[in-house]
């Protein structure tokens, strides 16, 4: 073995070997998504403004994404757009999380374009599925009071599963699928939002499905705040006034505040409303329901997905 070899892990060399085969990623991504990956606790910590240098947050990220972003489009003139359009998440209902977590084979879908609405990192290209790893939520590690429990962000396939285990042993751990499907179960007990992850630096396709709350998630920080990080599931929720008793409960479970009581009946506000579902479960009357709404986009509907990519028409 090669001195290289010694002092370089071998996830890194995977990861290294992934981003030579997808078109279009540069250098400055490989740099952007070894760092994002091998310390993503300071770099969500800075993203999020709770750790001593987020004051040069600004300054660095406009740098950054003017140099990496260099003769892509001209969405990248503006670093608020251009951040979101690398970096983002689609909200899914429960038994998308589960699909995702469930594939039993290599798959490649290499652009989603109409079902994730961003100019970069549309693709589901998943290499070894059922390497799961579960990872101390870096949102929820860098608050002062977090939600718990922390072991909730789930990061699937590799090269990205094995260079987090590897790179952050103290902090990950090997979970089997149903592991995976009882932490997403447990967290959409607790009104947790799913959201299936995409990054530009992340060899532009999906790594992660993190389960948020409004609290903690940087993210959800960002989309108050006006980056448009995260993109509707295509659906929303309708609550049917025949049913509804107007108690408030699912209410307190939104984490997009997009349910109110208004004369004893809850409604949906509409714009806010992204089609999570957690709200779902929450009613004990069976007055909600999730509809598909073509204005919220297309669902990420992964067996349909499946099924085209491995028998074409």
């Amino acid at each position: 073995m090669g001195l290289k070899d010694r002092l370089i892990k071998p996830s890194t060399r995977a990861f290294v070997a992934a981003s030579r085969r997808t078109p279009g990623y540069s250098f400055f991504d490989l740099l952007h998504g070894y760092v994002y990956a091998r310390w993503p606790y300071l770099y969500i910590g800075i993203g999020v403004g709770a750790h001593p240098l987020a004051k040069w947050y600004a300054r660095l990220s406009g740098w950054f994404s003017a140099l990496s972003g260099r003769n892509k489009g001209p969405e990248h003139a503006h670093p608020h757009i251009g951040f979101a359009h690398g970096y983002h998440g689609k909200a899914v209902p429960l038994e998308t999380a589960k699909q995702l977590v469930s594939i039993p084979q290599d798959i490649s879908i290499p652009d989603l374009e109409q079902v994730i609405p961003y100019n970069r990192a549309r693709s589901i290209i998943m290499h070894n599925p059922d390497k799961i790893v579960v990872l101390d939520c870096p949102c929820r590690s860098a608050r002062a009071n977090p939600c718990l429990p922390l072991d909730v962000c789930l990061i699937v396939g590799d090269p990205f599963a094995s260079f987090v285990h590897e790179h952050h042993p103290h902090r990950s751990r090997w979970i089997s699928r149903d592991e995976a499907v009882a932490i997403l179960k447990a967290e959409d007990d607790r009104g947790h939002v799913h959201h299936a992850f995409f990054k530009d630096a992340m060899l532009d396709r999906f790594y992660a499905i993190c389960n948020c709350c409004a609290c903690c998630c940087g993210a959800m920080q960002a989309q108050r705040s006006g980056t448009q990080m995260l993109a509707s599931s295509g659906y929303v929720s309708r609550v049917d006034e025949d049913l509804c008793i107007g108690c408030g409960t699912c209410d307190s479970y939104c984490q997009f505040d997009a349910l109110e009581v208004v004369d004893g009946v809850n409604r949906v506000v509409y714009d806010r409303c992204m089609g999570c579902g957690i709200c779902i479960s929450k009613c004990g009357q069976d007055a909600l329901s999730l509809v598909a709404d073509e204005a919220k986009g297309i669902p990420l509907e992964v067996c349909s997905l499946m099924k085209e990519a491995l028998f074409p028409a």
